[in-house]
C-alpha cells in the first residue's frame, strides 16, 4: 500500500499541479524525468511512480544527478553507474558519471524531460547544474523541459555572498550568482534559460502557496533529504557557509549524524575554537565545543576537535560569514596545520578546490595573508544588491 500523509500542506509542489491541473505539458508525450529520492509529492509518493501509474504518461527514461537516482552512495565525488529500472523496465541514466549532459543517444526519444529536484539555496549545490546541462542538452536536440517547482528550504529573502567569477566557474558554479541566492529552482531555471541564454523551450510549473519567507518547516510538506549529506532542515540552513569547509583538510563532518554542522581536525582544541568564536558576538549562532570521530572521509576513526553551530535565529543567522570567521580562527588557532585541500575536485584538476566553491581566489588569499574577514564580508555587498536587482524579473513569488 502508498504511504498517505493526511495533514494538509501550505504549499502545493510543482509536481502535484503538473499532475493535477497542468496535465498537458506531458500527457500523450514519451517523457524522461530527471530526479532522485526527495522527488516525492506532497502525500510522499515517488514522482516516477505518479508518471509511470498514470495511463496518459508514456516514461521512457530515467536520470539522476550527483549520489544517484536512488542517492545510494553516501560520499560525495563518486560517480554512479547507468542502470535499468526493473519495476519499470526502462533506462536509468546517471548524469554524474563520465557525462554530466545527457547525451543525444539518451534524449532520441524524449519528447518532453522533466526535471524534479529539491536544490538547498546554494550556488555549489550541483542539482541546479545538472538541471542547466539538461537545459542545454534539451536545447540542441528539440526536447522540451518542464521543471517542477520546489520550495527553497532555506527561504528566498535572503542573498549572501560574492557572486561568482566567471575565471572560477565549474561543475560546482557555471553562472556569476552569489552562494545564498535567494532563488527556487524553478526561478533559477528561467534565470539560466532567459539571462545565461541557455535557450531552451522551457516551461515551469509555479508553487502554490510559497512565500518567500518560509522555511521547509513552514510549508506543511514532508522532508525528505534533498541529499545523503543533507539529512536535516538544521544541516541545510548551515549549508551554504560550511561547504565550503571541503575546500580544506578540516573535517566538514561527513561520515558522523551531523554532516556540515559537526567541523573540527584533530589538532584543534574544541573548548578553546568555540570560545573564541563566541566571542565575536555573530548575529543568531552559538557554538558549541565538540569532539566527534568521522567513520569515514576526511580524518577518519580519529578524534577531532572543534564546534557545532547552533543557529538560534536562523532569520538573523548568516551562514557564509560565520564560516568565514570560522575559517580564520581554525588558522589562527594553528597556521602550521591549517591548509587547503588541493585538486582534483568535482571534476576539476587545476584550481584549488577552496576557489571553485568560493567562486574567486579572495577568500583563500585572506585567509593565508591573516587578513581582516571583516573587510572580505563587506565587499560582498555591492554584488549582493546588484544581484537582488538582477533576480526581479525572474521572481515568480
Amino acid at each position: 500500500m502508498p504511504t498517505t500523509v493526511t495533514a494538509s500542506p501550505v504549499v502545493e509542489l510543482g509536481i502535484d499541479r503538473l499532475l493535477e491541473t497542468d496535465r498537458s505539458l506531458v500527457a500523450g508525450r514519451r517523457i524522461g524525468i530527471v530526479c532522485n529520492p526527495a522527488s516525492v509529492d506532497s502525500k510522499l509518493r515517488h514522482a516516477s511512480y505518479r508518471f509511470t501509474d498514470d495511463p496518459d504518461m508514456k516514461v521512457v527514461a530515467l536520470f539522476g544527478p550527483q549520489h544517484g537516482f536512488r542517492s545510494d552512495l553516501q560520499d560525495n565525488m563518486i560517480e554512479t553507474p547507468h542502470g535499468r529500472d526493473a519495476r519499470r523496465a526502462i533506462p536509468v541514466y546517471s548524469l554524474y558519471s563520465e557525462t554530466r549532459e545527457p547525451t543525444s543517444e539518451m534524449l532520441k526519444n524524449i519528447d518532453v524531460l522533466v526535471v524534479d529536484l529539491q536544490d538547498v539555496g546554494t550556488r555549489v549545490y550541483t542539482y541546479i547544474y545538472t538541471m542547466a546541462n539538461c537545459m542545454r542538452a534539451a536545447s540542441k536536440n528539440g526536447v522540451l523541459v518542464v521543471v517542477c517547482d520546489r520550495p527553497n528550504p532555506i527561504g528566498g529573502t535572503d542573498i549572501e555572498g560574492s557572486r561568482l567569477d566567471p575565471a572560477y566557474a565549474s561543475f560546482v558554479g557555471q553562472f556569476p550568482i552569489p552562494l545564498r541566492h535567494g532563488l527556487t529552482i524553478g526561478e533559477l531555471a528561467r534565470m539560466f534559460n532567459d539571462e545565461f541564454r541557455l535557450n531552451c523551450s522551457l516551461e515551469v510549473v509555479p508553487l502554490v502557496g510559497w512565500r518567500r519567507s518560509m522555511y521547509f518547516d513552514e510549508t506543511g510538506l514532508p522532508w525528505v533529504m534533498p541529499s545523503p549529506n543533507i539529512p536535516t532542515l538544521d544541516s541545510t540552513i548551515v549549508y551554504p557557509g560550511a561547504v565550503l569547509i571541503e575546500g580544506t583538510l578540516l573535517s566538514e563532518g561527513r561520515g558522523t549524524t551531523r554532516p556540515f554542522e559537526l567541523i573540527g581536525a584533530p589538532w584543534i582544541d574544541g573548548e578553546r575554537l568555540a570560545d573564541a568564536m563566541n566571542a565575536k558576538g555573530l548575529p543568531g549562532v552559538h557554538f558549541r565545543p565538540v569532539f566527534f570521530e568521522p567513520t569515514f572521509q576526511k580524518h577518519a576513526k580519529q578524534t577531532c576537535g572543534g564546534c557545532q553551530p547552533h543557529v538560534l535565529d536562523r532569520r538573523a543567522f548568516r551562514p557564509i560569514r560565520a564560516t568565514v570567521e570560522l575559517l580564520a580562527e581554525f588558522r589562527a588557532q594553528n597556521p602550521a596545520r591549517f591548509a587547503w585541500r588541493e585538486p582534483p575536485y568535482e571534476y576539476e584538476h587545476e584550481k584549488q578546490p577552496i576557489d571553485i566553491l568560493f567562486g574567486s581566489d579572495q577568500l583563500r588569499k585572506t585567509i593565508d595573508s591573516a587578513g581582516d574577514v571583516r573587510t572580505l564580508v563587506d565587499s560582498w555587498r555591492a554584488d549582493e544588491d546588484a544581484f537582488r536587482r538582477l533576480r526581479e524579473k525572474f521572481l515568480f513569488y
